[in-house]
Order: structure tokens, then C-alpha cells, then sequence
């Protein structure tokens, strides 16, 4: 089965860009290579295998969320370098 062709100058077009010829015969090339490959993944039997979304298995480790008493705010507060009363001062962002 051939390897199909992608129209690279259509598909530039349709996304805004100015390709040079080089670039467009460049991306061609490697547009070509790339679905060669997947046509060569489509021959493989994975007939039984179930999709995954990672190579390893993934597990949420999640502890028990407990409530527990906090610092204070004394605390918290003590090495501050600018502070009102009760909270920590930080320069303004937003002009």
C-alpha cells in the first residue's frame, strides 16, 4: 500500500503560514515518514490488548484528609519581611 501524501502548501494555508518551497518540501518528507510509520503501526495484531493512556500503570496515592490544627498566624507571620496585623504585605502586581 503506498504511503499517502499530505498537501503541505493546503495545510499551511489553512493554519496562517508562509512556508519557504524548502520548508514545504522538508515538512513533506517528514509528513510522509510519519504516515508511513503509522500505516506500519495499523499491520501490527493488537487484538486483546486494552487501551491504555500510560506505559506503567498509574495509582492515585492519596492519604486520609484529616483536619489538623495549623500554626497560627503569629507564627506564620514571624519572619515576614512586610506585614499588616494579620497578613503578609507583598508589593503590588497589577498596574
Amino acid at each position: 500500500m503506498p504511503t499517502p501524501t499530505i498537501d503541505v502548501r493546503y495545510v499551511a494555508d489553512l493554519a496562517r503560514l508562509e512556508l519557504t518551497a524548502e520548508e514545504e518540501a522538508a515538512f513533506s518528507t517528514q509528513l510522509s515518514d510519519i504516515l508511513g510509520y503509522v500505516q506500519k503501526l495499523e499491520s501490527l495484531d493488537v487484538e486483546g490488548i486494552e487501551p491504555m493512556a500510560h506505559a506503567s500503570p498509574v495509582f492515585d496515592v492519596l492519604r486520609e484528609d484529616l483536619a489538623r490544627p495549623g500554626a497560627g498566624a503569629e507564627a506564620a507571620l514571624a519572619n515576614a519581611p512586610d506585614r499588616t496585623p494579620d497578613q503578609f504585605r507583598v508589593p503590588r502586581v497589577v498596574e
